[in-house]
């Protein structure tokens, strides 16, 4: 018989130290790094990807959103790498190393396309069941193939939840500050914005971590950091793409068409599921209430304070590590 009380302390004990790990490093100015990246071959795309732990631990894979990369999840990574896990963390396409294969492939952002790569890279590193986390697009993408191949899937953590998109409800008008909090995404629906995109995407991506995190006091340097993987030179095309086919503005592959179809219907997530939000989360994000019926499996959701912004993993490792790990028990 296990010993719940017991292993809900030793669990604070470890988190408590973990906290003070992370703290003391950030206060001695540890930069927080991943070594050397690792590059494979992934159905169309060569995927650049970092990996921490035992290569015969449990995987956990961890996907980073928008306007983000993998040096959200440097203090994340070491965390779940001593807890016994095999850590992945890939850029997305259009970030980092990650590269189409073909010239003639379309640079393609809509959201099942993400989910395919996901399987893709499992499939590629033999991985045949993961856990999966991830905030933003990483999110998105979780949840996606959650819904789609809940097979490969242990476990999810989801930043704000359930963010698997319908077409339809997108093309409906929000109230006039609903529309406001998403104004890039109208920007990005002219050449305007793409245009704008292109030629200042790292000042445009700055401006959004900033509001997107109102109350984390990140450095020029950590910025830069993460937007190096923003001169892909497919970025640009896959995160305009992504936004217009949101909006109906851009049309996706027809062979990813079933795919969609799924998805369009909002399929339920069986998985056991840790949601999670910050308490200062400036951008668009749903209620909890709105979405916590999506999850039919065992779920929890996880209100993190202390000025906790977009960025759940680089501003608050601790917390999403240990839902990690929490949920990997369910």
């Amino acid at each position: 018989m296990i010993d719940v009380s017991r292993r809900t302390f030793m669990a604070g004990i470890a988190a408590l130290t973990a906290a003070f790990a992370v703290k003391t490093a950030r206060a001695a100015g540890v930069v927080p790094s991943f070594g050397p990246l690792k590059q494979v071959t992934a159905g169309e795309l060569s995927i650049g990807y970092a990996e921490a732990g035992l290569a015969q631990g449990p995987a956990v894979i961890l996907l980073h959103g928008w306007p983000y990369d993998i040096q959200s999840y440097a203090e994340v990574a070491p965390l779940l790498a001593d807890a016994g896990y095999r850590v992945i963390v890939p850029y997305l396409r259009g970030y980092g190393t990650t590269r189409l294969i073909s010239p003639e492939t379309p640079r393609n952002g809509q959201q099942s396309v993400l989910g395919v790569d996901v399987i893709a890279l499992m499939d590629a590193l033999k991985i045949e069941k993961a856990v999966l986390g991830g905030y933003d697009w990483g999110a998105r993408t979780a949840d996606i193939v959650a819904a789609l191949w809940p097979e490969r899937v242990k476990a999810l953590v989801s930043v704000s939840g359930y963010l698997i998109g319908s077409r339809a409800v997108n093309a409906k008008p929000l109230s006039p500050q609903g529309e406001l909090a998403w104004w890039y995404q109208f920007y990005f629906a002219t050449e305007r914005g793409r245009a704008g995109y292109e030629a200042n995407r790292k000042e445009f991506n700055k401006l959004i971590w900033r509001t997107a995190s109102p109350k984390w006091t990140f450095d020029d340097a950590t910025y830069e950091r993460s937007a190096q993987s923003f001169d892909n030179p497919d970025h640009v095309a896959i995160v305009i793409h992504n936004y217009r086919w949101r909006l109906g503005v851009a049309e996706g592959e027809a062979r990813f068409d079933p795919l969609e179809a799924k998805l369009e219907a909002g399929p339920l997530i069986a998985v056991p599921t840790i949601t999670m939000e910050g308490d200062s989360n400036g951008a668009p994000h749903p209620a909890p209430a709105a979405y916590q019926g999506k999850f039919s499996g065992r779920y929890e959701h996880r209100l993190i304070e202390g000025g906790i912004g977009h960025n759940m993993p680089q501003e608050a490792p601790v917390a999403f590590a240990q839902a990690i790990k929490d949920v990997d028990r369910f």
